[in-house]
């Protein structure tokens, strides 16, 4: 089901050059560098990047870069590139969920209990545990984006030799179920960055505003098998805000790292306000709008192309 066109029926015979899980797909690809560059600078703020922290940065890039050169195989061979891409998001899997537990195990929570008001303090200024999950988040993206769902809207994939898996929910439904999983991680991230600073800043209050609203209406619309006009301009809504969010955070970000001259000082922004994370939100809003699109392959055959 397009939500999409259920606001707007004008777009119903809008057709666009890449189907809806192309899109992902190459989102997927973006997130794989975009989280590197990110685990890049976070870990520079010690002043050196040790052997093992390497792994995630050039991991990003490797699985990246393998995620494009997938799309374009796909173009001749759908189902090599399928599998070639399911590879790379288990890799990005397991990196995430190592990374959590060495960030996890650094925090001394795993000896010491992880419910307590000392544990709360830890968290905050304890090298990010959700940090490394978004590699979690993205290789699950990822996998259910690279099957084909055939029928549309029936939640069974497509797999290779004409096996096929039924899912408990179409893939729209599983696509905002993810996406509100994505907002909840990027929202509990922005909470712990904020708590630093005790929140004393009234501009910190937007993001957890709009992460909440972004959250209820994502997880309401994958809940929901028949969801209204209404709720999905609701969360379409929510999308907007939270890509708005995203761009007013990294110009605040931005300006927070400045000298009072306005002169770019690298170790400021090393050593400051993270400057990509306000786009995460543009980076998960992206995500709930590109769920409203119309699922299937729009460009047949369907062997033909991401």
């Amino acid at each position: 089901m397009a939500y999409l066109a259920l606001v707007l029926p004008r777009l119903r015979h809008l057709r666009i050059p890449f189907s809806r899980d192309q899109a992902f797909l190459l989102l997927a690809a973006f997130n794989q560098f975009f989280i590197a560059i990110d685990i890049y600078l976070a870990h520079n703020i010690s002043g050196g990047i040790k052997p093992a922290e390497w792994i995630p940065i050039v991991s990003g890039f490797v699985c990246g870069a393998i995620l494009l050169i997938a799309g374009a195989i796909a173009v001749k061979n759908r189902n090599l590139a399928s599998a070639l891409a399911n590879l790379v998001f288990a890799v990005s899997i397991g990196i995430g969920l190592l990374g959590a537990y060495f960030h996890l195990n650094r925090t001394v929570l795993l000896s010491e209990g992880l419910v307590s008001i000392q544990a709360v303090a830890t968290l905050i200024w304890a090298p990010p545990v959700i940090g490394p999950l978004f590699y979690v988040l993205v290789g699950v993206l990822g996998i259910s984006a690279a099957w084909i769902e055939k029928p549309v809207d029936s939640g069974r994939l497509q797999l290779f030799a004409g096996k096929t898996v039924q899912m408990p929910y179409s893939k729209t439904r599983a696509y905002l179920l993810i996406v509100s999983i994505f907002i909840l991680a990027t929202l509990i991230s922005s909470v712990l960055d904020h708590a630093r600073f005790g929140f004393d800043n009234a501009w910190v209050w937007l993001p957890v505003t709009a992460a909440l609203f972004g959250f209820s209406t994502s997880l309401y619309l994958g809940i929901m098998s028949l969801p209204s006009a209404g709720d999905i301009m609701a969360h379409g809504t929510a999308m907007l805000l939270l890509i708005a969010v995203g761009v007013v955070g990294f110009v605040l970000h931005s300006e927070s790292s400045l000298t009072s001259a306005g002169v770019i000082v690298i170790e400021r922004f090393l050593r400051g306000s993270p400057l990509l994370a306000p786009l995460l939100f543009c980076n998960v809003g992206l995500m709930g709008l590109l769920a409203l699109l119309a699922p299937g392959e729009n460009i047949p055959p369907p062997s033909s192309r991401w």
